[in-house]
Parts: C-alpha cells; structure tokens; sequence
C-alpha cells in the first residue's frame, strides 16, 4: 500500500474513477476480474439487464470469496491438529529421554 491516488478504470464498459490507496496495477488487476466474471455470467444468462448482470456477478464472486475462506479455514485447522500432534509427539520423546538419563545418571 502507498499513497492515496485516483485510478481510472473500465468495468463492463463504463469507465470509473477509484480512489485507492493500492497500487494502479493490483487496480486494474481488480477490474479486470470483474470484467471476467460478468462476461462469464452474460454468457450464461439471457438478461441483457446491466443491473442483473452485475448482481448475478456480485454473487459469484461472493461465492467464490465464501468457499476460498472455508478452504482457508480448514486448512488452518489441519495445520494446529498436525502442530499440535507434533508437539505431543516431540515431548513424548523428549520426556522419554529425559526420564532415561535421570536413571542412567542414579
């Protein structure tokens, strides 16, 4: 992130301007997968409507977002299960050890 600027971009040809803090790039990135997933529904749909279009985009991409994080969330999980079985395992063997050297140093 930088410094506030103003960004001209196109979506399903009309030209907005965005005030944004991130950089023009990640910008026009947004834009263009936008432009993407309208085209993909307009495809798919006979509505010729711009409105339906857009709110049949907006709720794929916020489908998409859902299932990414529910992705992100198990995966999250399996990674703290997985740590925190290695943990156990780890001090199961260090506290092995470390009762075996008590009785070897009796």
């Amino acid at each position: 992130m930088g410094k506030e600027r103003y960004v001209e971009i196109k979506v399903f040809g009309q030209t907005y301007t965005v005030k944004t803090d991130e950089e023009e790039d990640y910008i026009r990135r947004v834009a263009q997968h936008v432009n993407e997933k309208m085209e993909e529904v307009l495809k798919k749909t006979r509505s010729v409507s711009t409105l339906n279009v857009a709110i049949l985009t907006a709720l794929n991409i916020a489908d998409d977002l859902l299932r990414e994080r529910d992705k992100r969330e198990a995966l999250v999980k399996e990674v703290q299960t997985k740590s925190k079985n290695l943990v156990e395992q780890i001090e199961l063997k260090m506290s092995g050890k470390e009762a075996k050297n008590i009785s070897t140093a009796e």
